[in-house]
Parts: structure tokens; C-alpha cells; sequence
């Protein structure tokens, strides 16, 4: 993310911070099935519901952080097109 903020300033490397939206677009999407598959693994295996709520807490955190990043990439990439 930060390489592509770097880049904006130079619209000759459009292709590269593209390249970098496209795989943060990748990596947000492969977290959204990791999520899934930790949810359910959760769901059936946790016992403890302290620990239940605890560790859903903390996925849905992350799963907000990934989906803000991607929320910038979206960004910059929409800088890009304007401006290329």
C-alpha cells in the first residue's frame, strides 16, 4: 500500500501501483475466505464462549482492516485512471 502512495507521484509507473491495487484486491478477497473458514472452524470447535467471543471480536477487526485496504486501493486506483 504505502509503495503505491509512493508512486502517485509519478504517473510514468501508472502499470505498477495498478499491479499493486489488483493484488491487494487478491489479498483482501483471500482474507474474506480465510474469515469464512475460521468463523466455522470456530463455531464448531470452541467450547469456552468467553474465548468464542473473543477470538470473533478479533476476526471481525481484521476483516475491517483488510477491507479498509482495499477501500484505499480502490482509491488509488481511481487516481490512477483520472490521471494516467
Amino acid at each position: 500500500m504505502q509503495q503505491a502512495v509512493e508512486l502517485l507521484a509519478d504517473m510514468k509507473r501508472a502499470s505498477e501501483i495498478l499491479k499493486i491495487c489488483e493484488d491487494i484486491d487478491w489479498l483482501e478477497s483471500d482474507a474474506d475466505r480465510v474469515l469464512r473458514s475460521a468463523m466455522s472452524k470456530l463455531f464448531r470447535g470452541e467450547d469456552d464462549v468467553k474465548t468464542l467471543i473473543k477470538l470473533k471480536a478479533i476476526y471481525e477487526l481484521l476483516e475491517t482492516i483488510t477491507d479498509k485496504c482495499e477501500d484505499v486501493a480502490n482509491i488509488i486506483e481511481g487516481i490512477v485512471l483520472e490521471n494516467a
